[in-house]
């Protein structure tokens, strides 16, 4: 069973930048899809942005679109979730999982992490 470790949130201010991390133990993230997911309080979980499990293909919410990047780390087996611009509304805790196919990139069953909070405030 694959287990994915979040990490890399905090607070920040309005228009600041964060960088999560989701890494694996034991086994290569290299040719799995994964995606970032996050949940407010009293929100529902969405998809934030998924990237393939060959070719470098992403996809983002709209909401995200310019601010978020996605991207893999091989030489540190992660994927990773560059984040600018950040505003109120991204807070969230943040989660990543294998998703199944990447280009919907639907919320999964599970399982999940713990995931990384991100506060984003003045």
């Amino acid at each position: 069973q694959v287990q994915l470790v979040e990490s890399g949130g905090g607070l920040v201010q309005p228009g600041g930048s964060l960088r999560l991390s989701c890494s694996a133990s034991g086994f290569s993230l290299k040719h799995i899809a994964i995606g970032w997911f996050r949940q407010a309080p009293g929100k529902e979980r969405e998809g934030v942005s998924c990237i393939s499990n060959s070719d470098p293909s992403t996809t983002y919410t709209d909401s995200v679109k310019g601010r978020f990047t996605i991207s893999r780390d091989f030489a540190k087996n992660t994927v990773e979730l560059q984040m600018n611009s950040l505003k109120p509304e991204d807070t969230a805790v943040y989660y990543c999982a294998t998703v199944d196919p990447w280009w919907l990139c639907r919320v999964p069953s599970g399982p999940w992490g713990q995931g990384t909070q991100v506060t984003v405030s003045s």
